[in-house]
């Protein structure tokens, strides 16, 4: 204020000032200078910050619309409580009804038998085995309602093998990550800093629109700026009004999605719910690149003179007797969730 009072009482020779004090000297000049500058300001940049927030809002709608509806996920989860259930069985912990989402992340720290296998390994090979089975049967069914003979499109359920199945299975598990594309594109968005920019965007019209009220109603010369202002802050505060009230609306549909899978906590943790499952994909991602990897392992050749035991030695164990030497604890019960999974063909 100092500079701008020295500025406005400055009478001598304006030649005498440098080029930044002789701008300011002309600036000061202008009635309200400043306050101008910062309503023209938020005149340019109101529409790109509109468009921003929006998108963000609708990310997050698409998001949670993409985690309810998806039944990949509901049967990953499904697998993780019931799994869960039956290694606690006989405890406190066991027959759980839900379970925090942050648990998802857990599944890789616990260890089966040989140290390396993790928890997160054992039920996505159940899942891939499981879908792998349930895509075959849905590729039968399509395949016989059309006019084409099935045996040149599709293996022979007798003869589909087991790798067949997984192949099926991982292409179906692996593919989770794409169709939650937008909850990856969700956990980027930082909630507090879209709710500061929504606060941010708020306060700035409020404080233009005071400036119009007040400051301007006082300049009967400065028709044109002000009636260009005046419709700027109409069309501003419907936008304004929409924002907010979309805001409300997402808000409240992030909470109701994690309320779907948590349980009515009563506490609001966000967008994490994102950030969480964006995490868990991927780790999903690395525990299928296992899963395709352990099926390239080369096999050895048997050295002659001893190929009956050689080709003992070089024929991999299968997948569902590794798991179970791994996890011994869920042994039994895994096979009884395993076939009434199979058996079930709806979505």
């Amino acid at each position: 204020m100092d500079e701008e009072l020295k500025l406005r009482l400055f009478a001598g020779d304006i030649s005498q000032l440098g080029p930044a004090e002789r701008f300011l000297k002309s600036m000061v000049a202008i009635p309200f200078a400043f306050k101008r500058m910062e309503a023209l300001l938020l005149m340019c940049s109101l529409q790109e910050e509109v468009s921003s927030i929006k998108e963000s809002f609708a990310t997050l709608e698409v998001a949670s619309k993409e985690l309810r509806n998806s039944r990949l996920f509901l049967k990953l989860l499904e697998a993780v409580l019931k799994t869960g259930n039956r290694m606690n069985d006989g405890t406190f912990r066991g027959g759980a009804q839900a379970f925090k989402l942050d648990t998802l992340l857990k599944l890789s720290d616990v260890k089966g038998a040989d140290g390396k296998t993790t928890l997160l390994n054992f039920v996505v090979q159940e899942i891939i085995r499981s879908e792998g089975l349930r895509a075959a049967r849905k590729l039968r069914e399509n395949q016989s309602t059309t006019s084409v003979q099935t045996e040149d499109l599709v293996e022979d359920p007798a003869q589909e093998s087991a790798d067949y199945h997984r192949n099926l299975g991982l292409q179906m598990v692996s593919g989770l990550s794409n169709e939650l594309e937008n909850v990856r594109k969700a956990s980027l968005i930082d909630g507090e800093n879209l709710s500061a920019a929504v606060m941010k965007l708020s306060h700035s019209l409020v404080k233009t629109k005071e400036f119009l009220d007040t400051d301007m109603r006082s300049l009967e010369d400065e028709s044109k700026f002000r009636d260009t202002l005046t419709n700027f802050i109409q069309h501003a505060e419907q936008e304004m009004t929409c924002i907010l009230e979309e805001e409300k609306k997402i808000m409240s549909l992030v909470k109701s999605t994690g309320d779907y899978f948590h349980g009515n906590s009563g506490k609001d943790e966000g967008l994490r719910l994102f950030s969480v499952v964006s995490d868990f994909l991927i780790m999903l991602d690395k525990a299928c690149t296992v899963v395709r990897n352990s099926t390239k392992l080369p096999v050895k050749t048997p050295k002659k003179g001893t190929l009956t035991s050689a080709s003992q030695e070089s024929c991999p164990e299968s997948l569902p007797d590794i798991r179970k030497q791994q996890f011994p604890a869920i042994q039994e019960r895994q096979m009884h969730y395993s076939s009434s999974d199979d058996e079930s063909s709806s979505p």
